[in-house]
């Protein structure tokens, strides 16, 4: 059995054949053929004379060899697959969160500007331009209801913050009967336009719900 080694078997397929060739020389008289035909045959005989069921062992330990060297080839192209695929899984998944906040901060900034900002600041100026107050209320309004809003002062005072009506005496933006009404927000009721939006605003919500829902009010009375 020590005399078997790696070389033992490997000339079961290897060596084969230089033998059969090695005999051919010896048959032509050729010496150097000759010893390669006798070494080859020693090599032949080493496994030859080893019982049927040794040989089956050696054979055994070799393919199992590769077989093992096989698998190991495999798991590590297996695992290199297991890791790309986990790559591009937790990218995706990272971009997928990502999307999905981003998305939700502009639902929310929609929402925000779709709801307006009652309590927004707007530096003080001696006059406004019909643009600068409109830009106001779609600021405070929001844009959900901004044009509800608009629908109704454009009928009551044509954006005009300084408008009165001469047989009532409503006021503002709004016509507020009396104007004075919209000192419950602020002090300069007559001259800031802000000022009358807001009231304008939390009117329309607390008699009818909204400024959308005062304007359907307003499209059968003409009034609100």
């Amino acid at each position: 059995m020590s005399r078997i080694s790696v070389r033992g078997f490997a000339v079961v397929s290897a060596t084969a054949v230089t033998a059969v060739g090695s005999v051919v020389g010896v048959a032509s008289g050729s010496s150097a053929q000759n010893n390669d035909a006798e070494a080859t045959a020693t090599d032949v005989t080493l496994l030859a004379d080893l019982p049927a069921g040794h040989q089956a062992q050696v054979q055994t330990v070799s393919l199992t060899q590769q077989a093992n060297a096989v698998a190991i080839q495999a798991d590590a192209g297996a695992r290199k697959d297991a890791e790309q695929t986990a790559r591009v899984a937790a990218a995706k998944t990272a971009k997928a969160k990502k999307d999905a906040a981003d998305q939700a901060a502009r639902d929310r900034q929609e929402a925000k500007d779709k709801a307006g900002n009652p309590d927004a600041t707007f530096s003080l100026q001696p006059s406004y331009t019909v643009a600068q107050v409109k830009a106001m209320a779609v600021q405070i309004v929001g844009s959900g209801q901004y044009q509800c809003f608009s629908n109704i002062v454009d009928h009551e005072s044509t954006w005009n913050y300084l408008a009165v009506n001469p047989s009532s005496g409503a006021y503002g933006l709004v016509q507020a009967l009396p104007g004075s009404k919209m000192a419950s927000v602020g002090a300069d009721w007559q001259t800031n336009p802000a000022t009358q939006i807001k009231w304008g605003l939390n009117y329309m919500n607390a008699t009818y719900g909204s400024p959308c829902d005062a304007w359907s009010f307003w499209q059968v009375h003409h009034a609100y």
